[in-house]
């Protein structure tokens, strides 16, 4: 079983969503500002993928905080308590397999490869 989590308003999101659903795959969508996140889930992300890719950095939950305050999340443990608190922060979508996170962001041609 497939899960997809994001935030259902995000246009990347959409485009994963609609990918999914044109193929025929099913999946259960995990809604971060509906559902939350757990920072297990967050820390696992963490070890599968850079943590440069998983923290958004070019969104405006991450620009709107002053350079002083981005430096200061700095460690593992900083960016899950980060994360957790500003999932807008959190590169999307994020694509699990039987709890396994397998793709951060959404690119057919990524999509296509997996599939």
């Amino acid at each position: 079983m497939y899960t997809l989590y994001g935030i259902p308003n995000c246009d990347t999101v959409k485009k994963a969503r609609l990918w999914l659903e044109k193929k025929g795959l099913s999946y259960q969508f995990h809604n971060f500002k509906k559902d939350g996140i757990n920072p297990e889930k967050i820390k696992h992300w963490g070890e599968v993928f850079d943590w440069n890719v998983l923290l958004n950095k070019k969104g405006t939950t991450w620009k709107k905080l002053h350079p002083d305050e981005q430096a200061k999340i700095n460690s593992s443990s900083k960016i899950i308590h980060f994360l957790k608190e500003n999932t807008s922060a959190i590169k999307r979508p994020i694509l699990e397999k039987d709890g396994k996170a397998i793709c951060v962001g959404f690119s057919e041609l990524e999509y296509e490869k997996l599939f």
